[in-house]
């Protein structure tokens, strides 16, 4: 049994492309020439040249001496907060962006929720000298200000979506419906594995190359291309497809998904879609979906912009619906204070959406030689201001 997409666009039951008859051209098109594409030598030459002198790849992998001794085994954080623009997002805008060239667009359209994604796109539009238009919801806005600022300095124009929760779920709608309207000259760069087939493959695929890191580095230290767990956040998951990757097919390593529990499962505040969702189609793709029972989708929280998204990716909810991976639920509180505890201990400040991912440490054993690895996804930079108000600092 294989965990990667299958020739149809499907993760086990989930997947393919639920989309309105007006983006059928558009998909279509996509998915006719992604792979071919990205197999071509003059695309994986400029990709990797990016990668390498404009993101800084590779990230090192860092073993977190005292986090680990603090839980008695061995954790190494992969360092995606040091990629240019702060997070694992600018892997993916750098690919969509080379794409979207290939394919004769000359107008970007993004979404974003904790402005990561968004502030990935402004820059490699900004690279490329292509107009972009970012959508994010009103009230991530208001909770990610200095990001909105990044995208603006960068050139984007980013329009707020004010509508239902105004978050992430909401600003992807409006950048669909940007997109029905401007289907010739326009290219959607999705910003997780989330959207209608190819985009939750295309995604991970441009982000595997974490995963690839891992396996070289892992060899150099370790001796062994394999950790025993690799350890992700997962809001729609693409930091966390990202370095599963390559670890998918492989039964010897563990895959730990962390969603975010809000303010407790139970408690009507919570983005743990593995927990509360039943599968549902949402933004083109079926997965599980938090939703009432008469399918209508329930409003996700998480203290992190980045993690309120009522549904995972696709490949996500395979992992999780085949038992392949295992899935854990933080709260607010118990990310906030890994992130806190995670700074003092490496002198690393993580994103809230990363701390989620350290925060498992608490509840779950692991072995005193088992190696971890998780992977840090973005820094804390844009999280400050959260980390301020939460804390008293």
């Amino acid at each position: 049994m294989s965990y990667h997409v299958n020739e149809n666009g499907y993760y086990g039951e989930f997947g393919g492309a639920y989309i309105p008859e007006m983006l059928y051209p558009n998909v279509e098109e996509l998915r006719q020439q992604y792979l071919d594409v990205m197999q071509e030598t003059s695309f994986q030459e400029e990709f990797k040249q990016l990668l390498k002198e404009y993101v800084g790849r590779p990230t090192p992998l860092y073993y977190a001496k005292r986090f680990s001794s603090t839980y008695n085994t061995n954790i190494y954080l992969k360092r995606e907060d040091l990629c240019h623009t702060g997070a694992h997002k600018v892997n993916n805008t750098i690919g969509q962006i080379l794409m979207a060239k290939r394919l004769g667009k000359n107008r970007i359209i993004a979404e974003t929720g904790a402005g990561q994604h968004g502030v990935a796109t402004a820059t490699v539009c900004a690279l490329m000298g292509i107009e972009c238009v970012v959508y994010m919801g009103a009230i991530d806005m208001d909770r990610q200000a200095p990001n909105v600022a990044r995208m603006k300095m960068l050139g984007a124009t980013v329009i707020p979506a004010t509508s239902g929760s105004k978050t992430l779920k909401d600003a992807t709608n409006e950048a669909i419906r940007d997109w029905i309207n401007n289907p010739t000259d326009t290219h959607y760069i999705i910003g997780s594995v989330v959207g209608p087939h190819p985009y939750p493959d295309m995604v991970a695929r441009f982000q595997s190359l974490i995963s690839e890191e891992i396996k070289t580095q892992l060899l150099e230290k370790e001796g062994k291309e394999n950790p025993d767990y690799v350890v992700a956040c997962v809001g729609g998951g693409s930091n966390a497809a990202g370095a599963y990757y390559h670890y998918l097919d492989n039964p010897d390593v563990g895959i730990i998904a962390v969603e975010a529990a809000g303010k407790g499962i139970k408690s009507g505040e919570s983005a743990a879609t593995s927990v509360l969702g039943k599968p549902g189609i949402i933004h083109g793709s079926k997965t599980l979906l938090m939703q009432t029972t008469d399918g209508q989708i329930t409003e996700p929280y998480s203290i992190s912009a980045g993690l309120d998204y009522p549904g995972v990716g696709p490949m996500h909810a395979h992992l999780f619906a085949s038992g392949r991976g295992e899935f854990i639920s933080i709260t607010d509180t118990e990310a906030m204070e890994a992130g806190l505890e995670l700074s003092k201990l490496e002198g690393i400040i993580p994103a809230i959406e990363t701390s989620h991912a350290l925060a498992i440490f608490k509840n779950r054993q692991f072995k005193k030689d088992d190696v971890i690895v998780i992977n840090l996804s973005g820094r804390g930079d844009k999280d400050l201001n959260t980390y301020i108000d939460y804390f008293n600092l």
